[in-house]
């Protein structure tokens, strides 16, 4: 069995600011354990640092076991990643040394089946075909055409070139923890497992955590997928970390409790303080017409030097104050109208009309077609109007075939948040340097106003800091920001709140109540789902219908 021992760990940013400092826990055998946190506190780095990926400066980790990493994002736009690369460096290398050889062995007895370049690239194929077996590559062969079938109903060998970004978000998830869940390694490390998936994915993956054997250590914001599986939880927050020995269920009242204890530990430290400052001060006093007193006085200043120096008490980390001013405007009465709308492959042709002032829950299994369905929208329908739709860093998104009308309706300007953050042309950008230049559809800011929306957003000491080396949380954070700023009247929200905390789910929440306009999201996050008033439902069978409450579990 494997395990996780994480001693006295700090890690600095770039820029020098201290991320976390004394960071230490344990994952024990067969453990779950949770890594819970406000978004940037640094789970996804602590995990990077425990995954090999970023150099331990300060304190230790050690691992015993096989270690299985899924990252948070899988399958990015633009990314040329097949499925066959998912699989572990060594098989990954050896089986393309493997096809190399096969193509050279193949050219070869082309061109003489006895020849002596043949024989040569015999001895070569043979060679590669023991290296592919010494790594593991037939029992990774045989496990990537399991979970090919489980997943995509198709056998490896049809699907092994496909690109994991044609995959939706939950497939994407699904395949890999799939290999991870059924795979030898003996820990695994999980950032965001639960984004993408829809209820009965989740409700499958709850299952599947809780039956392993495995070691496993998860960042998610799934409130109940936590209270399903976390045995232990591990909280990043305020510069350090802390171990909540029980299950998420008490974790909220063991937080309260602890600050309690640490504003009640501050509040006797500045009270001693107070009171040594002060003995000191008399004790000078005392001392300048008291030659007696000036051997107390020397011995106060030691004592209160020595209290100084062990420093006070943490103070309990500071609450998330974000507030997101979504304006909107109005526009006219039809928003959106479909007639006989059909996404290929996906659904069978459907009518919907979206009025001004809607909330539209879109639900649906993964793979039905509801993120093709915004990202159709989002380049304004059927027949998009180039004046009126904003389509920063939509270029990259494939185009959505499609039969039928989509119509957008007067004064519309759709505003899209994709589930996976694809935004290519901000990877390289600071925040601050997106928000000054702004772009056609959103106005410049100068640094001034930009540090006060960063501020808002809880992300101005990230300012400098360039788009693609965010946490996902505070990605998110920042395009819903730039939807703030587009001036967007249809808003089209794919999975917002995969990857934000509580406090930010909520503001996000709150500031789609004050919204102007309209809101169309995918989610399947069921605590947000239940501040929308419409749910179209995207069904298995290829059907779209209303429905008049949320249905996750639908075929």
């Amino acid at each position: 069995m494997g395990y996780v021992d994480v001693v006295g760990v700090r890690h600095t940013l770039p820029d020098g600011r201290e991320l976390f400092a004394d960071v230490s826990f344990r994952v024990g055998e067969g453990a779950k354990i949770a890594l819970v946190g406000p978004n940037g506190a640094g789970k996804t780095t602590l995990l990077r640092m425990i995954a090999g990926d970023l150099p331990v400066r300060t304190g230790t980790i050690s691992r015993s076991g096989g270690l299985g990493v899924m990252r948070q994002f899988i399958g990015m736009i633009g990314d040329e990643t097949t499925l066959q690369d998912l699989a572990p460096p060594p098989v990954r290398t050896a089986g393309k040394a493997l096809a190399e050889a096969e193509a050279a062995l193949h050219a070869a007895e082309a061109r003489g089946k006895f020849s002596t370049a043949a024989r040569k690239a015999q001895l070569a194929y043979a060679e590669a075909l023991a290296a592919w077996g010494e790594v593991g590559g037939y029992d990774a062969e045989v496990l990537f055409d399991t979970v090919a079938t489980i997943v995509l109903d198709l056998p490896w060998e049809q699907s092994r070139s496909r690109l994991v970004r044609t995959l939706s978000g939950g497939q994407q998830k699904r395949f890999a923890l799939e290999l991870l869940l059924r795979g030898t390694d003996e820990v695994l490390l999980l950032d965001e497992p639960d984004n993408f998936l829809d209820v009965p994915g989740k409700r499958w993956l709850e299952r599947r955590l809780r039956e392993s054997t495995k070691s496993v250590l998860y960042v998610s914001h799934d409130r109940e997928l936590l209270s399903q599986t976390a045995d232990r939880v591990v909280a990043v927050e305020g510069g350090s970390a802390w171990v909540h020995p029980g299950g998420f269920d008490s974790w909220h009242a063991a937080r309260m409790a602890r600050h309690d204890r640490l504003e009640e530990q501050r509040r006797r430290w500045d009270e001693e303080h107070q009171k040594l400052r002060e003995l000191v001060a008399t004790l000078k006093q005392k001392a300048t017409y008291n030659d007696g007193m000036a051997s107390r006085y020397q011995a106060a200043q030691t004592r209160l030097r020595k209290f100084e120096e062990a420093g006070p008490p943490p103070l309990p980390p500071k609450e998330q104050d974000i507030r997101m001013r979504l304006t909107g405007g109005r526009t006219g009465k039809r928003v959106l109208v479909c007639e006989q709308l059909e996404l290929e492959d996906l659904t069978f042709p459907f009518d919907l009309e979206v009025w001004y002032g809607d909330r539209v829950a879109v639900l649906g299994a993964n793979g039905t077609g509801k993120s093709h369905f915004l990202r159709l929208l989002a380049r304004g329908g059927t027949d998009p109007d180039p004046a009126t739709v904003p389509l920063g860093g939509l270029s990259a998104l494939e185009p959505v075939k499609h039969g039928g009308v989509a119509r957008l309706g007067a004064r519309v300007r759709p505003g899209h948040f994709s589930q996976t953050h694809d935004r290519p042309d901000l990877m390289d950008r600071t925040l601050v340097d997106v928000l000054w230049h702004g772009d056609e559809h959103r106005p410049g800011l100068d640094r001034h106003a930009a540090m006060r929306a960063l501020n808002r957003y809880e992300l101005a000491g990230q300012g400098d800091q360039r788009f693609g080396t965010l946490s996902g949380g505070q990605q998110a954070r920042f395009l819903v920001l730039l939807l703030e700023l587009s001036g967007a009247t249809l808003l089209l929200l794919d999975e917002p709140t995969d990857n934000l905390d509580l406090a930010s789910a909520e503001a996000l929440e709150a500031g789609l109540r004050a919204f102007e306009g309209t809101v169309l999201a995918v989610t399947h996050d069921r605590w947000f789902a239940r501040s929308f008033n419409r749910f179209l439902l995207f069904r298995g069978d290829g059907e779209v219908v209303e429905t008049p409450e949320p249905v996750w579990d639908v075929d």
